[in-house]
């Protein structure tokens, strides 16, 4: 394995991790959002994974990941009784995202760990082809 397909890989989990924490800001920014341009409360997303080929062969043949694309939950909603709510129905109840504040912090955590995962192996090969030059240079 080349540095270069090293730094490949690494960037895409990069990508698709900073994707994934967009998401998960833009699902606790909205967490109380009961009403969107769409109608109803907002509705939490989330970015589905898929390999991706970088053209490498053998096992790196997919070794790279991509945002295959990003899913709207279809969870239902959370309810509470606010009757004098402006969103509220005729029974007071209101409708509010189906948004989990702490599994978001979960999922942003580990989202978190996995950039910082990609930046470790992306600083260990640029090391790795330092040292290289160095031997190179040395001889």
């Amino acid at each position: 394995m080349s540095i270069p397909q090293i730094l490949s890989i690494a960037g895409t989990g990069m990508a698709a991790q900073r994707l994934r924490v967009q998401l998960i800001a833009s699902n606790v920014a909205n967490s109380e959002t009961t009403r969107t341009k769409e109608g109803g409360p907002f509705r939490r997303k989330e970015a589905v994974f898929q390999a991706q080929d970088l053209g490498f062969q053998g096992a790196l043949a997919a070794a790279g990941v991509r945002v295959a694309s990003i899913r709207t939950s279809e969870e239902p909603f959370l309810t509470r009784y606010e009757p004098g709510h402006p969103d509220a129905d005729a029974s007071g109840t209101v409708n509010y995202p189906n948004v989990n504040p702490v599994e978001e912090m979960v999922n942003l955590t580990e989202a978190s760990r996995a950039y910082e995962a990609n930046i470790a192996v992306f600083r260990a090969a640029k090391a790795m082809g330092s040292a290289a030059l160095e031997i190179l240079r040395a001889q």
